[in-house]
């Protein structure tokens, strides 16, 4: 009978110590072992330390990953397997001279012009437009885009580590846009020209689609609507409204000293007429409690208190009858303190004397600067607590200045008016501040210019350059 073969123990013992080895091998390359991470030499050293933050020993990927940036002038579309890193835009000081650079000049060296994130911009900073596109206008130009890229087998698992630690961006549902006007007065000749073109929103064709794109629109009028209105007088024809709906208008400030000239009657039917039409009114109203209240702009975790105040040549009320709201320091301290207490954003506008030394055969530059008292009064407004004081009174636009790091805004100039053979008084300075997330972050200042046709538009980038050169220099 024959015997059964066994293996000697010694061979049983080799035999497990070598499918021992073979199953940690095999578990130590197909389960423990850690994909590798190759930083592209396209990555900038502050890229590579933040992806090494995240990548560290502790991390185990299944798959190795190569990470590498490139920098685009548009975001990635969906056809693009990579993913915004970071969002750069061109700055400069605000006294620099141009609105614009070319996109062949970005990468050039500048001591006057600096790449900068987007989450780094702040009010004190200019931002310049890229090839003539502004990157507040839709989000998606006027900036360059450094874009990660990740080549695996797998880059999800690598992409879900670095998604959470990137910086959020602006975006339309967080990013609030808020444009001020000048003085508006759709009257005198504008009401003739009314009776020959039929369509008040004929006044508004050339600046109606830029105005409309922002989110609020503002503007000083102080020509009330009438049927007395005339050639003759600072009083708006009833169609007048059309020029203003066309614009978007939001909000309209009552600050002005001719808001009467038709009659109280006229001035408080014209306040309905705005409210029937979802219009804030601030700075003015029916009684002089109701000229105090503020307009308030609550909406993309913005909010912003408006006041607006009249210390000039009269038209104003401090009784049950309508006009504007007088200025005295202690109303605008007492309002302000009660706007910020409840964490608001407060905008000041100011009716103030008007400066008249006009020109119509030279550029008279003498009504560029605040007229005598205006700094000091817009100095004491910033200090009792206003983020952004405006001059909404003058007829020819004024220059700008940070004063304790918060802008000042002497004069706007006239939008809507019928001076058209003065240089000055045909051009405007609209100011359009920009909100991220409730923090103020930048006012782009875009100047407009009319003529005969009583028609403003913005003025082409060499125009513009000039002129905000002009008002810099003054500075």
């Amino acid at each position: 009978m024959a015997r059964k073969s066994t293996l000697s123990l010694p061979i049983v013992f080799i035999l497990v110590a070598a499918l021992s080895f073979v199953g940690v091998w095999w578990v130590s390359a197909n389960l423990i072992k850690s994909g590798e991470v190759t930083y592209d030499e396209s990555l900038t050293d502050t890229e590579k330390a933040f992806l090494e933050n995240i990548f560290t020993e502790e991390v185990k990927l299944k798959n190795d990953v190569t990470i590498s940036a490139d920098t685009k002038s548009t975001p990635p579309g969906d056809d693009d397997d990579g993913f915004i890193y970071d969002i750069l835009v061109p700055v400069a000081a605000p006294s620099y001279e141009g609105i614009s650079i070319d996109s062949a000049s970005l990468n050039a060296e500048s001591s006057e012009v600096t790449l900068i994130s987007i989450n780094e911009l702040s009010p004190q900073q200019k931002l310049l437009a890229i090839d003539d596109k502004y990157y507040f206008d839709d989000l998606s130009s006027g900036a360059l885009y450094r874009v990660f890229y990740l080549d695996s087998k797998d880059p999800t698992e690598a992409r879900e580590l670095i998604t959470p630690q990137l910086q959020t961006f602006p975006t339309s549902d967080n990013t609030l846009s808020f444009a001020q006007t000048g003085v508006t007065a759709l009257s005198r000749a504008m009401n003739a020209k009314l009776n020959q073109v039929g369509d008040a929103s004929y006044f508004a064709a050339n600046i109606k689609d830029f105005l409309s794109s922002k989110d609020y629109t503002h503007t000083s009028n102080e020509a009330s609507f009438s049927n007395s209105a005339t050639s003759d007088n600072i009083c708006s024809k009833p169609g007048m409204i059309d020029a203003l709906t066309a614009i978007g208008l939001d909000v309209v400030e009552l600050t002005g000293n001719h808001n009467q000239d038709c009659g109280d009657e006229a001035a408080k039917e014209t306040i309905d007429i705005y409210k029937e039409r979802d219009i804030q009114v601030f700075g003015g109203g029916k009684t002089a409690a109701e000229a105090a209240e503020p307009a308030i702009i609550d909406a993309k975790n913005a909010k912003i208190s408006l006041f607006g105040y009249n210390l000039s040549t009269g038209g104003y009320t401090t009784d049950d009858t309508p006009g504007a709201n007088f200025y005295t320091t202690e109303k605008a301290k007492t309002d302000i303190e009660a706007a910020k207490a409840q964490g608001d954003f407060v905008i000041v506008d100011v009716q103030f004397y008007e400066c008249s030394e006009y020109d119509t055969s030279t550029e008279n530059t003498a009504c560029d600067a605040p007229v005598a008292g205006q700094t000091e009064l817009f100095h004491e407004i910033s200090d009792l607590g206003a983020d952004i004081v405006v001059g909404t009174s003058a007829h020819q636009p004024q220059i700008f200045e940070f004063y304790n790091n918060k802008p000042i805004f002497y004069g706007l100039g006239n939008l809507f008016f019928d001076q058209s053979w003065w240089p000055g008084t045909t051009r405007s300075l609209i100011l359009t501040h920009y909100f991220i997330d409730g923090e103020y972050v930048q006012t782009r200042i875009s100047p407009t210019v009319y003529d005969g046709n009583l028609q403003p538009t913005l003025m082409d980038k060499e125009t513009a350059t000039w002129f905000l050169a002009r008002i810099n220099q003054l500075r």
